[in-house]
């Protein structure tokens, strides 16, 4: 019963019976009137004095009504009282505080026992909680991998194999480096939808520059205890360091490097904290190079993106024509074949490498399944609903839809080129536009972005009379953006501006689009010949294209 009562409960009952004790004490002590001399004298001769009871140091006086006291001292008991009617108590009050005391001290010593009793079972509880801890979560075995991937294995990457081309050559040889007191990041982001190949691309790395990989999936680090995860995470950098050169990979990072405030996960923000701590205390030069892979950057926080830490960011997007060719000339290297390659190239616009993968698989037991000899390409064609309609459904377009889609990429592409806003790509389903990171920016660049948003949408209402769906994305942006001009930028001439600010704004960006594709209308037709047969164009490539008309 008193285990289950809680600490304040406790300490009130304990308090109440302290007081009660108190009060009981004082009560049984002495419930006499104190009076002077001069009322003693009255009192004993009006009265009927019952009794005179003599307890150093007073004298009480019983009454036929109430008891009273006076000090000794301060009457002559012979010459007053009849001594028939005197007692004598010696030391009675020593007595009773005598036995109060023993009273109170056997008490305290009751409710100490008590607690004493209570702080033992929560220790033994503890002490089994931790058990079973150790029991449920035993200590990881960080075993690193010799990963067998190579580039070759991985097809479709070339601007990818490029960028880490550098960080192999690190691995390597990292004397060569050092020498040149040259320090590469300590950590690389690679960032792109689900199953465009990041976890084999980090092992491609790995088995490139021949060190131990050492796999996690940042979900594994976040656990019902407090504190597991920070552990783990600390395991894994020391298993690393004494393994240098060596790779760490970690899988869907966002699963732990959530932005942090709002709700707060106290496991996840323990473990975050232990891993911007081991990437803040290795050197560059260490050997240990972390491969950190998610489909949600955005939602990362500052503090895992900021320098010193993932400093080299890798995008991935979805393989283009010439990359999904490639990828499935590879997956049909070992198999018996009669594939049209680049018909099925064509006809797989939006698949990953992974769909690409499955879909060579379904595609070869189709075949299989009809006892033939090789895959042929209406095996790949009488699967491939299947697979874009599975459990995963991928975005993709037929003839039509791709056509719109290529009128309204084009149209960014062009007026991006025209306007000099800065992208890396711009292809059928994505466009790459590099990102402002703290520079001081005018309104007319910002107008120019806005415009770039917008001219999808002219484009193909201009082309079809009708405005689609494909527009969604870019006008939100486009309508954020605006936001930004007027109200976090303050660009317009009055400090507060009306609502019907942000319209006129977006009617004048409009306006000067329209304007600008009627005179650029052969570069988008030329801009949109080259998506619908290479599905993807550099600045580069639309520059050119441009040169030659003007």
């Amino acid at each position: 019963m008193w285990q289950s009562i809680s600490k304040n409960y406790k300490v009130i009952i304990i308090t109440s019976l302290i007081l009660v004790g108190i009060l009981l004490f004082t009560w049984l002590r002495d419930t006499s009137e104190s009076i002077t001399k001069e009322e003693a004298m009255k009192i004993i001769s009006t009265e009927v004095i019952k009794k005179a009871l003599i307890a150093e140091p007073y004298v009480y006086i019983d009454t036929a009504n109430r008891q009273y006291r006076v000090a000794k001292e301060a009457i002559d008991l012979d010459k007053l009282f009849d001594k028939t009617l005197v007692e004598y108590q010696e030391e009675p009050v020593a007595l009773m505080d005598a036995f109060m005391l023993l009273f109170i001290l056997a008490f305290t010593l009751y409710i100490v026992s008590v607690i004493k009793s209570n702080r033992k079972r929560e220790e033994q509880v503890m002490e089994e909680r931790k058990e079973e801890s150790s029991m449920q979560l035993p200590q990881q075995h960080i075993v690193p991998q010799l990963s067998p991937v190579r580039f070759s294995d991985v097809a479709g990457i070339d601007d990818v194999k490029e960028e880490l081309e550098e960080i192999i050559d690190f691995l390597r040889y990292p004397d060569k480096y050092r020498d040149f007191d040259i320090r590469l990041p300590k950590g690389v982001l690679l960032v792109g939808p689900p199953g465009v190949g990041k976890t084999l691309i980090a092992k491609a790395v790995a088995g490139e520059a021949d060190v131990p990989f050492f796999y996690q999936s940042a979900a594994s680090f976040v656990q019902i205890y407090v504190g597991m995860g920070a552990k783990r995470v600390g395991e894994l950098f020391a298993k690393a360091k004494q393994m240098a050169p060596s790779i760490i990979f970690i899988d869907e990072i966002d699963a732990v490097g959530k932005r942090r405030g709002g709700m707060n996960n106290d496991e996840r923000e323990a473990t975050l904290n232990q891993l911007l701590t081991e990437m803040d205390g290795f050197e560059e030069s260490s050997g240990v190079m972390v491969i950190a892979a998610t489909n949600k950057i955005d939602m990362l926080d500052e503090a895992l993106l900021r320098a010193g830490r993932f400093d080299r960011r890798v995008h991935i997007s979805l393989p283009n024509f010439k990359e999904r060719v490639s990828t499935l000339e590879l997956y049909l290297k070992d198999k018996q074949h009669s594939v049209a390659i680049e018909k099925v190239a064509h006809m797989t616009i939006g698949f990953n490498s992974a769909a690409l993968a499955t879909l060579i698989n379904e595609a070869a037991l189709y075949a299989l399944r009809f006892e033939k000899d090789s895959i042929g390409t209406s095996d790949v064609e009488a699967v491939k609903d299947k697979v874009l309609l599975g459990k995963h459904k991928i975005k993709t377009f037929n003839s039509r839809e791709k056509k719109i889609q290529a009128i309204y990429q084009a149209a960014k592409a062009v007026t991006a080129t025209w306007l000099e806003v800065d992208y890396e790509k711009i292809g059928l389903l994505s466009s790459n536009f590099i990102p402002h990171h703290n520079e001081i920016l005018s309104k007319t660049v910002l107008e120019n972005e806005l415009k770039v948003l917008l001219a999808g949408r002219i484009a193909t209402q201009k082309a079809y009379g009708e405005l689609f769906s494909n527009a969604k994305e870019d006008i939100h942006q486009a309508k954020l953006l605006t936001q930004q001009i007027i109200e976090e930028f303050v660009m317009s001439e009055e400090y507060f501006s009306s609502p019907a600010y942000a319209e006129t704004i977006l009617q004048e960006a409009t306006s000067e689009v329209k304007s600008l594709l009627s005179q650029l209308e052969i570069a988008v037709a030329k801009v949109e010949s080259y998506l619908l047969k290479h599905e993807t164009i550099t600045p580069i490539e639309t520059k050119r294209i441009l040169d030659e008309i003007f």
